[in-house]
Formats: structure tokens, C-alpha cells, sequence
């Protein structure tokens, strides 16, 4: 072979490693990012639903002392994440701005309420627990009315249940379609090599001999291929948590640790794995079918 031909040959192999390891690294990308989303389904429901509030209307010309108490007392419960008091003329104001005019003045008086506006922890954020609540809030003297939207309760917790059965649909799908690329992108390389595995067993090279470079190659290729993908993760992170901070942080180290395990871990196996079967093929293949 020509020096030429030689350094052709070198450029195609380097170009195909390059490319291997690209294409499995965002396989691996593409499955951390649904790992994070399948590791913070829980908090992102947690989130949606505790944003869900509800109105304690309280009683005309309710004292300040007593609607302090009764915050207190709110935020005593075992049920309550938090509340905001909403004064008469906060409430004007805010009415104002949907309306876009002036409807005091029309009326010649602030015909609102005073409000609370409680958020409930995700728990009891449910139709259920709600209407429980509801009777409880309804015994404090200083309330005149509990207002919610019984209809927004059911459909969020209705969406929160479908929608986590299509994730866990889609992420099997995802999985297999992701196993079945790293499975071809290591088949496509292992058979460039096919004349090399042929060569080695006629010079008498056991089958665990001619196996094993290949399988440290891959388990490097696999260690590389996911230390890219989690430089990529950690990109989409730190975007992410600009964003959502509430529901995704550089904070949560257990998950975000658990996330890139289980990328390195999935890259080195899958790799292995594959890298093993396709090795195990041209090993036991004839000659005259090499050429196929």
C-alpha cells in the first residue's frame, strides 16, 4: 500500500471514529434529557399544582388584627404553603388593569372584598382534600366565602395523569430507538474491521484475544461519548435553571449526580454490549462472506 493510500485509509478510520463517537453521544444526550425530565416529572407536578390558589373572601369591615390572626392560622395548617393578603384597594386595582377602566368611578364605591389568596401544597392540591378544606376554612368567623375553580382542579390533576403516561410511553420508544442506533453505529465500525478479525484467527489469535481491544476501545468510546453528552447536559442545565429555577437547580446535586451515572453507565454498557455482539458475528463468519 502507497503512502498516499495509506494516509487515505487513516483518514476515513479517524473520520468513522469521530463520527461513532458523535452520533452515540447524542443518543446519550437526547436520553439524559429525558431522564432529567422523567427526575423532575414529580417536582414539575408538584410545582404546577401547588401554583394552583384558591380565594378566602373574608367578611366587610373585617378588622386588620384579625385578618393577621387568621393568616397565622392559615399558615399553621398542616395543608397551606403559603397565602397573600389582597386589601379591598389592591383588589380595585388589579380588577382595574383586566378591565382596562375605571369602574369605581362609574360606581362611586369599591363594591370588592378583602381577600387571602392560598396556595396549597401539592398533597392536598386535589378535588378531594379541596373540598375538605373548604368546609374547614368555612367555620373561621372572619370568612364569607371559599372561591376556586372546581372544573381548573380536576383538569390539571386529569392532564398531570395523562401526561405522565405518555412520558413513560414516549421514554420506552426513546430507549429502544436509542439502543437500536448506538447498536448500528458499532455494527457499521466493528465491520470495517471485519478483514482484521479474519486476519487475527488465521495467525491462531483466541477469540477472547481478538475480542478484548475491542471492547476497551468501545468502553472508551462509551466514556467519551458521555462525558460530551453530560458537557451538553450541563449546558441545557444551566439554561434550564435560568428559567425554572424553581423546578430545576445546579443544587440538586443528587439528581443531577444520578442523571450523569446513568449516562456514563448506559454509554459504557451499551456500547460493550454491542461491541460484543458484533465482534462474536465476524468471528464466527466464513471468509467467502466477508465480502458481503
Amino acid at each position: 500500500m502507497s503512502k498516499k493510500e495509506n494516509n487515505t485509509t487513516k483518514r476515513r478510520l479517524r473520520s468513522s471514529y469521530i463520527t461513532s463517537i458523535i452520533s452515540i453521544s447524542l443518543v446519550l444526550f437526547m436520553l439524559g434529557l429525558l431522564g432529567l425530565l422523567i427526575l423532575n416529572a414529580n417536582r414539575l407536578s408538584d410545582y404546577v399544582k401547588e401554583n394552583i390558589g384558591f380565594s378566602v373572601i373574608l367578611k366587610e369591615n373585617i378588622k386588620e388584627v384579625d385578618v393577621i390572626l387568621l393568616q397565622k392560622s392559615l399558615d399553621a395548617t398542616e395543608y397551606v404553603k403559603s397565602t397573600n393578603y389582597i386589601t379591598k384597594d389592591e383588589a380595585a386595582e388589579e380588577l382595574q388593569k383586566d378591565l382596562g377602566e375605571d369602574f369605581i368611578e362609574f360606581l362611586g364605591f369599591n363594591p370588592l372584598l378583602a381577600s387571602i389568596e392560598v396556595h396549597l401544597y401539592a398533597e392536598y392540591a386535589n378535588q378531594d382534600s379541596i373540598l375538605l378544606i373548604e368546609k374547614d376554612l368555612k367555620q373561621y368567623e372572619q370568612i364569607k366565602e371559599v372561591f376556586y375553580q372546581k372544573s381548573l382542579v380536576s383538569l390539571v390533576n386529569e392532564n398531570i395523569r395523562k401526561i405522565s403516561l405518555i412520558i413513560l410511553t414516549f421514554s420506552g420508544l426513546l430507549m429502544l430507538v436509542a439502543i437500536t442506533l448506538i447498536n448500528s453505529t458499532i455494527r457499521l465500525s466493528v465491520y470495517s474491521k471485519r478483514f482484521i478479525i479474519n486476519t487475527m484467527q488465521l495467525v491462531g489469535a483466541t477469540r477472547g484475544f481478538i475480542r478484548r481491544p475491542f471492547l476497551y476501545r468501545s468502553a472508551g468510546n462509551g466514556i467519551f461519548a458521555a462525558f460530551l453528552a453530560m458537557g451538553f447536559l450541563a449546558g441545557i442545565l444551566y439554561v434550564a435553571q435560568q428559567e425554572f429555577h424553581d423546578i430545576i437547580s445546579f443544587q440538586d446535586i443528587e439528581i443531577i449526580g444520578i442523571l450523569f451515572l446513568g449516562v456514563l453507565l448506559f454509554g459504557i454498557v451499551i456500547n460493550w454490549i454491542s461491541t460484543f455482539l458484533a465482534v462474536s458475528k465476524y468471528l464466527r463468519m466464513k471468509v467467502d462472506k466477508l465480502y458481503y
